[in-house]
């Protein structure tokens, strides 16, 4: 009998606990982190791109220092405006280069959110990321796609980065050479 009542009990307390809710299950919290760039783990989360796989000549890292203190992730490189001579595939320019999340496990849910905020320090060039999720825009190859797509906040499926040696904000620095952008998070942010 009591092994009876011992699974009675367990039975009530695990229906109890299904029937009851808690409001913070209900809404989310006001910050998600996305990224975390604290471990050699989250390398694995990103994919590199550069000009380097059309024909062009700049060149990206991301790594995670091994010191523990300081900025966790740096992305930098060489931004080049030259091409490999006889290269069979043809692009227009070069210059640019970035870091592509790889595609999360589906998609991630950030229609709570209405920003996305990074912890970052740059080197004085112009980084791509439109932080407000009501104005993000598609890009390709460092630049803005003209085009009228809108973006799903609850059905993201990844995020990326860029730099290109031309163009960006007055007085940002352009042209070749090196680049450096520490990061140390990126999260979804509820502001309003």
């Amino acid at each position: 009998m009591s092994r009876f009542r011992g699974l009675l009990q367990a039975s009530l307390n695990a229906t109890k606990k299904a029937l009851t809710w808690n409001v913070e299950d209900l809404v989310p919290p006001t910050e998600r982190y996305i990224f975390n760039f604290n471990s050699k783990d989250e390398l694995k989360k990103w994919h590199l791109y550069s000009d380097s796989e059309y024909g062009g000549l700049s060149s990206a890292s991301l790594e995670i220092p091994d010191t523990g203190n300081g900025p966790n992730g740096i992305f930098s490189g060489n931004l080049s405006l030259d091409f490999i001579e006889g290269s069979k595939l043809k692009i227009n320019r070069s210059g640019f280069c970035g870091m592509r999340s790889k595609k999360f496990d589906g998609f991630i849910d950030l229609d709570p959110y209405d920003t996305v905020a990074l912890k970052v320090r740059g080197d004085g060039r112009c980084y791509i990321s439109t932080i407000p999720l009501a104005r993000y825009l598609p890009t390709w190859r460092g630049n803005v796609i003209d085009a009228e797509m809108e973006m799903n906040p609850s059905r993201v499926v990844g995020m990326s980065l860029s730099v290109n040696a031309e163009g960006g904000l007055p007085g940002a620095r352009v042209g070749p050479g090196d680049f450096k952008l520490e990061i140390d998070w990126i999260k979804a942010l509820r502001t309003q």
